[in-house]
């Protein structure tokens, strides 16, 4: 029997792909810990606390960051019910992730970003943002995150 040779190319590509980065492992992880969490001690526990707990976790620029847009989503769109998802904070209604924030430490990228899910109001013809890059909140950015919250919930 002859051993099969594999060319160097294939074998340098199969070492360099593992499949999912560690943050991405990290992610899993953290989601699995809330459904098994969530089991435990039943559905309506004070996830509140929770996420003011992996806040105040996050490095200093995104734990600023973060606190704001928690404070901007209880201000402008009190309805929503904050938890963790996938180990960030998220905010939901009728149990489903209507918005998150995901800081920049998470994943190593640049920015943190501020997303929505798809049951979030804001279809605008056939193309619109669902993602947002966060450096800082100024005043302006602070006014236009209330004004997509609102219309969001709406």
């Amino acid at each position: 029997m002859k051993a099969t040779k594999t060319s160097d190319k294939s074998t340098k590509a199969a070492e360099k792909y593992d499949g999912f980065t560690d943050e991405e492992r990290g992610a899993m992880k953290d989601r699995a810990a809330e459904l098994k969490s969530a089991t435990r001690r039943g559905a309506k526990a004070d996830e509140e606390a929770t996420v003011l707990a992996k806040i105040a976790e996050m490095p200093e620029a995104d734990r600023v960051l973060a606190e704001r847009v928690h404070a901007l989503v209880k201000a402008n769109a009190p309805e929503l019910a904050p938890r963790l998802w996938y180990g960030m904070p998220a905010y939901t209604r009728d149990g489903k992730v209507l918005c998150f924030f995901q800081n920049s430490a998470k994943f190593k990228s640049r920015y943190a970003t501020l997303g929505f899910n798809d049951v979030a109001n804001l279809d605008d013809g056939t193309m619109w943002p669902t993602a947002y890059a966060l450096t800082e909140l100024t005043a302006a950015a602070e006014a236009r995150i209330g004004a997509l919250l609102r219309k969001a919930v709406s």
